[in-house]
This record gives C-alpha cells, structure tokens and sequence, in this order.
C-alpha cells in the first residue's frame, strides 16, 4: 500500500469522507472523496428509462435496488482499494437528474409513476404559465407537470399533499426532510434571487390560475422547503442508512447537504459558480448553464431561467437529446468488432470511433444527423426519431460519419446559444464535463468549434455530478459559512489541472456551414415524427 493509499484508509476509517450519489438519467453513481476533495472510491449501477402509457419513468423499485447497488459497489472498492470497511462517513449529499414530477399523498404514498424530464406532454400547461405569469416555464418543470395534472383534471390531483423531484424524494426517504437545494428548486417554480427561495409574486398568481381550476389546493403548501448550499438539511437515518446499505455496515448520523439537480452539480464540479463562467454537461441530455451578471432582457422559450446552488441566476440551454444515440451507434460498432473477432470492449470502440471524428471533414462532409430519441423543445418536436441523413454527393466516410455523430449532440445546444448571444450574455470561461470527455480532447475540440468558444475540462471531467455532490457535502461538513464561490475556487479548484482547447477556426467554419444545414434539415425530422408512430 503506497503512503497515499494509507492516508486515504485512514481518513475513512476516521470518517474523514464525504459520499455523493448522483442518480443520472442512464446510471446511479456513487463517489467518496477525501478531505482534500480527492476521489477515493466509485461505485455505479447502469438502469435506463421507460416509456410506460406515452411518459417516460423509472418504477420506485429501481430506485431503491439502484442506489443500494451503486452504494455496495463503492463499499466493496473501499475494501480492494484500502483493506477496510467504509462503516461511516462525514457527510453525504444526493443529486439527481433535475425537474420532473413525483406526487404524495399525506401518508408519503407515490400517487402517479415518476415523470422524468424527458416528458413533453405538458405543452397546455406550460404554455399558460409563461403567458400570465411572464416568466419562461419549460415544460419538464415541476410546475408544468402539475398544472397540466389540473388541467387534465387527473384522478391524483384529489389527494395530493406534496410534490418534489428525484433528488427531493431520495433525500426526503434517508431524512426524513422535504427540503430541496435551491438549484434544484429553481425547477421546480421560479425563484426570487433576493429571498432565496420561490418569487412570492409569481407563487401568488400560480395560486389564483389552480383556484380557477381546483379551490381548495394549496400550491404553496405542496412544494418542498428551499435552502442554500452549506445549509442544515438533516442527517441520515437509520432508515435511510438501512437504504444505502441494507447489510447494515454503514453507520447512520452523517449530516446530508441540501439535495440538488445535476445542472447544479456540475457546475460545482467545474468551478462554474461565479457570473461571466459557464458549463455545459454532456450525457443523456445535453445543457450549458452561465451565470448571468443581471438578469435577461426578455423572456425566451428557448433559456431557462434557475440558479446556482448558492441561489445566483443562470441562463440555462437544456436539449433533451446528449450522447445516447451515439452511444447507440458505438454500441453497435462493438458488436461489429466483436463479429470480427475483434473484442477490444466498448472503451477501445469508444476511443476509435473518437479518433475518427477528429479526422472528418470540418463540415462533416455533407451527412447529417439527429439524435432525437425523444422531444425537443428547442426545436418545437414533442416526440424524436433518430435520423442519419446524407445526400447521394455526400463523403461516407467513417471519419465524416463520427464527427457528424459528435456534432449531432452539439446541434440543439448551438440553436439555444445562439439566443444567449443574441442577449449580449458575456462568457469568461466555459467548463464541460461528462462521459464524452473522457477521450482526451476530441469532444472537448469540437465543443469549442460549436459554441466558438475556449472549452476547459478538468481531471474530474468524466467524474461529472457524484463528484460535485461530494463536494456539496463536504462544503455542508467544512464550508464553516465561506462562500461557495470561494470555497471552490481556494479549497477545491486551486491548483487544479485543466486542459483548455481553443476553437480551431477551420472547425468553426466547417461546423457553422453544418450547422446551417442542420437548422434547414429539421423539416426531416418534422416530416419523419408525423409519419412514423
């Protein structure tokens, strides 16, 4: 055992650890760090979406099987990677996939499945929202789902006593606590950056459009508590200890820190708190989040007003559509390898096909490709249907075809910024993390060709929002009252290693001109979700 490895075995024997877990759209993460914010231990559980009666869910029970198996992964790597037991830690935190709606009666019963983010049934809804209230409701906000409930006038609605999100549901189970960060929270109705916490005004007039409806149900008293990171938000119960680790090793006490969304975790795990700084993660969704020096002149359906988890404002450009369907296509690229003979693992496919894309044309060579596989409300489709599409003078090349496939997953997100630009929103610097960054430089280059723009990824890139969690725990442990912002930037950030790439102008150029025959291309998509059902 190295001499870094014993002090790491004696900080979890000490309880020196903050735990993360992130519960992301495609897998459930866990990430111990140690004092010093490094990682020490992962643990994961792959599980994926359902489209049960036209909404997109995840059962209750796999919830639950999926966090305890992430947890008992990490705990098992504690004990290869140091020899000990992980029995306690200093502080856990709980961060999952942001908006969506998940409905209680009084006795804490789930009146309806889970509605994720990716749900687009909420058009009426959202659309009155924005229209009387002036404020840009989107519609996988928790808000949406629960007028549209009204507006259907859903058999649930009659028992309702509370609603949250996934992170506001975990939390609440291993505490006890209704609470919610307010980055979070900002998805769930707008927040007054003054107060902190949901804008008293809006709430007023949310209330007025539910009694024209519904008398009697009392919006206010439905949503969860706000709080700013670094806030008390209770400890984990022997309940919810029990959750985690139903051998019963892990300890209960631990102080948890406010739950958040994995926008807000992300910008933690990039150092993207602080106004004129940005970030965009890259998974099963795509979005760039950047704190916003004042807020917006106008209302755009395109940007999403939320906050950071201190509570600043953000401009947020959320594509439901990220790196799923090109994780499809390498997926079947494993299978062709594997055909061969050629089993490398989906790593080595990865890593291939990535180099590839650097060797495409800059324009793509004239393919083109969508990867909605589900809504896009950017570009006004309520449903997806993958394409790939070229012309008969088109290059198909395996090089022109992967860097398409990358490009693809940037396409709605170029379509959003171009609005923030449009708002004169000034950027410093933009951060990007996520699994499509683990291939060193290659979606990090042609990020920065897509938004024109310096992208910087950090070590932790691919550790993503477990390890910002984490780090939100360890703030709640040891912040001692700093601000978040300084917190980051003095204890976590300083000295960090980063690798920034600048846009290459011919790339800008090459993906401009495809970008521009992307936007002309979506009548495609428009033409081939009306036929195809």
């Amino acid at each position: 055992m190295t001499e870094n490895d014993r002090t790491a075995a004696a900080a979890i024997a000490e309880g020196r650890t903050s735990l993360g877990i992130e519960l992301g759209s495609t897998r459930i993460k866990a990430c111990l760090i140690g004092p010093g914010h490094e990682v020490l231990a992962t643990g994961s559980h792959e599980w994926e979406n359902q489209f049960v009666d036209r909404l997109w869910t995840y059962p209750d029970e796999e919830i639950w099987a999926g966090l305890s198996a992430a947890v008992t992964d990490l705990m098992a790597a504690v004990k290869t990677s140091y020899g000990t037991e992980l029995t306690s830690v200093g502080a856990v935190g709980v961060s999952a996939m942001m908006h969506g709606y998940l409905a209680f009666d009084s006795s804490g019963e789930l009146l309806v499945p889970f509605r994720t983010w990716r749900n687009t049934n909420t058009g009426v809804a959202a659309s009155e929202l924005t229209a009387k209230l002036g404020f840009a409701f989107p519609l996988r906000w928790s808000a949406s789902h629960l007028y549209q409930a009204i507006v259907d006038d859903e058999p649930h609605v009659d028992r309702l006593d509370s609603i949250t999100t996934l992170a506001g549901y975990v939390h609440w189970r291993l505490t006890g606590q209704r609470v919610l960060g307010v980055g979070d929270a900002s998805g769930v109705f707008p927040i007054d950056p003054a107060t902190g916490t949901y804008d008293a005004t809006m709430l007023e007039g949310f209330q007025a459009m539910i009694a024209e409806r519904r008398s009697g149900l009392d919006v206010a008293a439905l949503l969860p508590q706000v709080l700013s990171a670094g806030e008390d938000a209770g400890s984990l119960t022997a309940e919810g200890a029990a959750l985690l680790d139903p051998t019963g090793t892990l300890a209960a006490g631990a102080p948890v820190c406010p739950p958040e969304g994995d926008a807000g975790t992300g910008m933690v795990a990039t150092n993207a708190v602080a106004p004129r700084t940005g970030n965009i993660s890259a998974g099963t969704s795509i979005f760039a989040m950047i704190v916003l020096e004042k807020p917006l002149d106008s209302v755009h359906e395109e940007l999403d007003i939320v906050t950071t988890p201190a509570g600043d404002l953000v401009a947020m450009v959320h594509c439901n559509n990220g790196a799923s369907e090109l994780g499809a296509w390498a997926s079947m690229f494993t299978e062709f390898a594997s055909a061969m003979g050629v089993d490398r693992g989906p790593d080595a496919v990865f890593e291939a096909l990535f180099g590839a894309a650097i060797e495409g044309e800059a324009d793509g060579g004239g393919l083109l490709a969508y990867n909605y596989l589900s809504g896009e409300p950017i570009t006004g489709l309520d449903e997806g249907r993958p394409l790939f599409v070229r012309t008969p003078d088109s290059r198909l090349t395996l090089a022109n075809f992967m860097r398409t496939q990358v490009y693809a997953a940037f396409g709605t997100l170029s379509l959003g910024m171009r609005v923030l630009h449009r708002e004169g929103v000034q950027l410093d610097s933009m951060f990007a993390h996520g699994g499509m960054f683990k291939t060193a430089g290659v979606a990090q280059r042609l990020l920065a060709a897509a938004i024109d723009a310096p992208v910087t990824v950090g070590e932790t890139a691919s550790e993503g929002g477990a390890w910002g969690i984490a780090v939100l725990a360890e703030y709640r442990r040891t912040g001692d009252g700093m601000p978040l912002g300084d917190y980051l930037a003095q204890r976590v950030f300083d000295g960090a290693a980063q690798d920034v790439a600048q846009p290459d102008p011919a790339d800008v150029a090459g993906y401009e001109a495809w970008l521009d025959q992307y936007s002309a291309g979506l009548a495609i998509q428009r033409a081939a979700t009306e036929a195809i059902h």
